[in-house]
């Protein structure tokens, strides 16, 4: 009975809170809601109040049966990473998934709902401009991530770069790395192997990042120094490749090393994405232009 009364305590207020989102959107004229999904039991109720509130929602959800779930419903459904997280990087990575797959982009406003997954409540709510820069995104140049490679393979090379930041390779201390996607041949040209590429002869369909069994092989080739060679459509090009583009004339925060200094060079050259992984911190951050425009600290 204290369990029933619990759970219609935490339904109430997270339709409260919900509610209170479609308000502050409509009176702010953002765009709509985007809300972490994961704490939501019924989803056919929760597009009753977007209806009602006449107010476009987005969910983000971790959870893989969830996300199924809720794209009967929804047909605007982001599945982000399944990495323990808190509430500033939920809303992180629910934005990386909307500018990958499109639905978000420069100039919107959006009301972001987010909370512990544990609790299964919605807490925190966040009013959000893209492009102005704010402590969850920290460049007012926002890349158009489709544009550069696919939204799949960003998803999955953005959920190994967690999970390396978490977990290290094998169980160990986080892997510092650098996976660059797209712009290839321009990446290529300013770049140069530092070992024998793992990757070489094989074909291509055999080393498409895509293919789930490829992910541990990934992790093993992570502690190899330099970095991934990602082409936009995910077939891995290289692996231990120096990056030479030089990066003097490029600010990047203090306390930061070659690698993200490499990071920001090649993207400031080339166009390309680069996400980072830090050893020090295990910290991701996610370079365009030359910029850190997103930085996801370790899971939690």
């Amino acid at each position: 009975m204290v369990f029933r009364y619990g759970r219609e305590c935490v339904k109430q207020q997270n339709r409260m809170m919900i509610e209170a989102a479609c308000s502050i959107g409509k009176r702010s004229q953002a765009r709509g809601v985007l809300l972490y999904g994961d704490m939501i039991d019924d989803y056919e109720a929760l597009a009753k109040i977007g209806q009602e509130k006449k107010v476009e929602l987005i969910l983000a959800i971790q959870n893989s049966a969830s996300f199924e779930e809720a794209s009967l419903v929804f047909k605007k459904v982001l599945k982000i990473p399944e990495v323990p997280v808190g509430r500033i990087n939920q809303v992180k990575m629910a934005i990386l998934q909307g500018l990958a797959k499109g639905l978000l982009k420069e100039g919107d406003k959006w009301v972001c709902l987010s909370g512990i997954p544990q609790s299964r409540v919605l807490d925190s709510l966040l009013v959000l401009e893209l492009g102005v820069k704010f402590e969850i995104i920290t460049s007012s140049d926002l890349p158009v991530l489709s544009e550069i490679v696919l939204p799949e393979v960003f998803n999955v090379i953005l959920t190994l770069a967690l999970e390396l930041s978490i977990e290290g390779k094998e169980g160990r201390k986080p892997v510092g790395t650098i996976f660059v996607l797209g712009r290839h041949e321009e990446v290529l040209k300013f770049s140069h192997p530092m070992v024998i590429n793992p990757f070489q002869g094989y074909p291509e369909e055999d080393r498409n990042i895509l293919d789930p069994r490829l992910k541990e092989t990934l992790k093993e080739f992570s502690s190899i120094d330099g970095a991934f060679i990602v082409r936009e459509d995910g077939v891995i090009l290289a692996a231990g490749r120096h990056l030479d583009a030089a990066a003097e004339n490029i600010e990047i925060p203090l306390g930061l090393g070659s690698r993200h200094r490499a990071a920001a060079g090649i993207t400031s050259l080339t166009g390309a994405l680069a996400i980072v992984v830090s050893e020090g911190t295990g910290g991701v951050r996610i370079f365009h232009h030359g910029k850190i425009f997103m930085e996801i600290e370790k899971g939690e």
